[in-house]
């Protein structure tokens, strides 16, 4: 059997928890797990978005700031 801990939550908390529940029986446990699991998900994704906007700001600069470019500007 696995390590079992004892933890303290605000009522609140676990009427949120509860109410995020995908089944009467789901444990909190395994409703904890699943939000670690989405929340690591969304970090993930979200740092790979991050990533692309960067190195998309630095390839339309080279594309867009250039003395071609500004020509148009006095058209």
């Amino acid at each position: 059997m696995s390590e079992l801990t004892t933890i303290q939550i605000r009522k609140s908390t676990s009427r949120s928890l509860k109410e995020t529940m995908r089944y009467r029986r789901e444990t909190y446990d395994e409703v904890i797990v699943r939000l670690v699991e989405l929340f690591n998900s969304v970090e993930r994704k979200n740092q790979y978005d991050e990533f692309l906007h960067k190195v998309q700001q630095r390839k339309m600069r080279e594309l867009w700031d250039n003395e071609d470019d500004q020509e148009w500007d006095h058209v």
